[in-house]
């Protein structure tokens, strides 16, 4: 069975799923009890929701057994894994000096974790209910369920994190629109087709959003509002807050993240949550350069829809914000580990490993300080480099000649922020010849990339160039011997390219740890 208090968590989380159909006028008409002591859990008349033991925090699943002759949902059937709340623990314990008094840890672990329980079990038995993800719904002030949450953590006046809305506490006006449009019973002579489309036409009155898995999920994708594990109305803004909110964090990092007796060492498990508590708004972000605003919409409803339902790209204006909200996070001074935390990990003790939840790092046992850094600016110049983003900039361009926002305009301004970043440490000044590397790198992979716009290929290409030209100027002056080491490295590969672009092996990008649940599919 499951324990308690997760018991009560699910239990509490499906019942939600009551207030949606009281909204359509129905009372006490979705229930949630304990199965019965002698009941076959294979049994069709039962509803299933299973907690399951696996190896690793793997994804949680809602489905349904359908008439396929009906459509009807005879059975809906949940599995929820146990060490999935154990992201969410991590995350909370990452944020807060959490044991200051040694083994009792602040309540606001616990609460934010089973508070996510909550919120998970209403989001699969939706699925069981006949609904797919709604990965707008954060912008809509978390109109659903449906959608993947990450935790809203705010900063008091005081300095202090405010967890008391870390996650909906109900479900979303989103879901209750679903059930009505689903569930409804109409009255017997009602024209059904013409009150289904009378919701619809409400949803739109009501500004709310709606778009799915194949809009979120790709790197690639276009919709400025459609993300995964984000928050805000709108992205950008969104980055601004959550940098800041890590920022004040990492400053009370330390010992009083983990309880006492648990070796140091895992201490840097702690940290990756929260180090990297940024990642998926990056993301977000990335989808506003080269995006595209658009809905679903079918023929015959687009006048209802007013403008809506036409394809447009976001503003030049909103795209130059997002790139420099994403340059941003390339910035030494955000990406430096504090001294005071890199001094506290040691190698992991015998009996315990790094692995998949740990960064990835070149130092051997010891741990790798740069190893966050490289991975989180990494992914964000992968991000800006996409090629389908940049094809789009390039249509877009096109069609809007007077747009700031370019290809060239990307490139030009990542590597500015790559070549003159802050190098006021030691530290900075070496994380700075990383940042240029990865810039280097990913800009080689473009321009080689056979399946990227031809065009888009050219303009890298062309800017390799320029930047060839430049680290000549720059090495001929350069005294410093790691300095000049680290260009002379740049200059290398992109000779190697330009002679042999085939044969040419791009280094491995350094990769972040698992944050997403770990194994195959989606919940």
């Amino acid at each position: 069975g499951v324990p308690e208090p997760v018991r009560s968590a699910l239990l509490e989380g499906a019942s939600w799923w009551n207030q949606a159909f009281e909204a359509a006028g129905y009372r006490n008409a979705f229930r949630v009890e304990m199965l019965p002591a002698d009941a076959d859990p294979m049994d069709v008349r039962y509803n299933l929701i299973q907690w399951v033991h696996r190896s690793t925090r793997g994804w949680s699943y809602g489905g349904s057994v359908i008439d396929p002759r009906t459509g009807e949902i005879i059975k809906g059937k949940v599995t929820l894994g146990s060490l999935r709340v154990r992201q969410d623990f991590l995350i909370a314990q990452g944020l807060l000096a959490a044991y200051e008094n040694g083994d009792n840890p602040d309540p606001r672990l616990m609460e934010m974790a089973l508070a996510r329980l909550r919120q998970l079990s209403a989001h699969e038995v939706g699925h069981t209910l006949g609904l797919a993800h709604n990965f707008t719904a954060s912008v809509d002030n978390r109109a659903s369920v449906m959608d993947y949450p990450h935790p809203y953590i705010t900063l008091n006046d005081d300095g202090s994190l405010d967890f008391s809305k870390a996650y909906d506490t109900g479900i979303g006006e989103w879901d209750k629109r679903t059930i009505l449009y689903g569930y409804q019973d109409f009255p017997e002579g009602t024209d059904e087709k013409a009150a289904l489309t009378a919701i619809l036409e409400e949803n739109m009155k009501m500004g709310l959003h709606y778009l799915s898995d194949q809009d979120a999920r790709p790197q690639s994708s276009a919709h400025p509002l459609a993300h995964l594990w984000d928050n805000g109305s709108w992205p950008t803004d969104e980055l601004k807050r959550l940098m800041e909110v890590r920022n004040t964090a990492l400053k009370n990092f330390g010992l009083d993240n983990i309880p006492n007796g648990t070796p140091l060492a895992e201490l840097e498990r702690v940290l990756v949550p929260l180090y990297l508590a940024h990642r998926y708004q990056v993301e977000a972000v990335a989808k506003v350069i080269g995006g595209v605003n658009y809905t679903y919409t079918v023929k015959g409803f687009e006048t209802r829809a007013g403008d809506q339902w036409k394809v447009r790209p976001v503003s030049d204006e909103k795209q130059a914000e997002a790139l420099q909200a994403l340059l941003s996070t390339l910035d030494t001074r955000y990406l430096e580990l504090p001294e005071n935390i890199r001094e506290l990990i040691p190698p992991q003790p015998i009996g315990y490993r790094r692995d998949r939840e740990t960064f990835k790092g070149n130092t051997g046992l010891v741990f790798d300080p740069m190893a966050g850094a490289e991975s989180a600016a990494a992914t964000t110049i992968a991000l800006l480099l996409n090629p389908e983003r940049l094809t789009r900039l390039v249509q877009q361009k096109a069609a809007e000649p007077d747009r700031l926002v370019s290809p060239q305009y990307v490139i030009e301004m990542l590597l500015t922020r790559a070549f003159f970043n802050h190098r006021e440490t030691p530290w900075q000044a070496e994380m700075a010849n990383k940042i240029e590397k990865l810039a280097v790198r990913q800009l080689i992979a473009l321009a080689a990339d056979k399946n990227a716009d031809q065009q888009v290929a050219a303009i890298a290409l062309l800017q390799l160039d320029d930047l060839d030209k430049q680290l000549d100027l720059e090495l001929a002056n350069e005294k410093d011997f790691s300095r000049k080491a680290h260009l002379t490295w740049l200059k290398n590969e992109i000779r190697l390219f330009r002679q042999n672009p085939k044969e040419y092996q791009l280094p491995p990008a350094p990769q972040m740890p698992d944050g997403s649940p770990i194994g195959c599919g989606e919940g």
